[in-house]
């Protein structure tokens, strides 16, 4: 686990913020929206994609979620994160694109 996963789990045990991983799924799916959101407003939906502005707080909440939800499921957040990379270095190689679904 690296050093930012445990700072979550240390913040959350801290202040008694434990809830079941479902419940941090929503939390997560809810920081994305809001992010989405700024992206909506921050361009006129769509109208101006070179004014896009996202609040860096706002990627802070995105990660802080994100690693809430890899501790509630006792997922190593770094090592899940190796995997992806190497998941996508493969497809790469292998002449697709880096996404899923193709």
């Amino acid at each position: 686990m690296d050093d930012h996963q445990e700072a979550v789990a240390a913040f959350v045990e801290r202040h008694d913020l434990e809830t079941p991983p479902e419940f941090r799924l929503l939390d997560l799916v809810s920081e994305v929206g809001e992010l989405g959101k700024d992206a909506n407003t921050s361009t006129g939906y769509g109208d101006a994609p070179g004014d896009l502005e996202l609040e860096s707080d706002e990627i802070g909440d995105v990660l802080f979620a994100t690693l809430a939800l890899a501790d509630a499921l006792e997922i190593d957040a770094e090592a899940a994160l190796e995997e992806a990379l190497e998941k996508y270095e493969r497809r790469l190689d292998g002449g697709e694109t880096p996404g899923s679904g193709e």
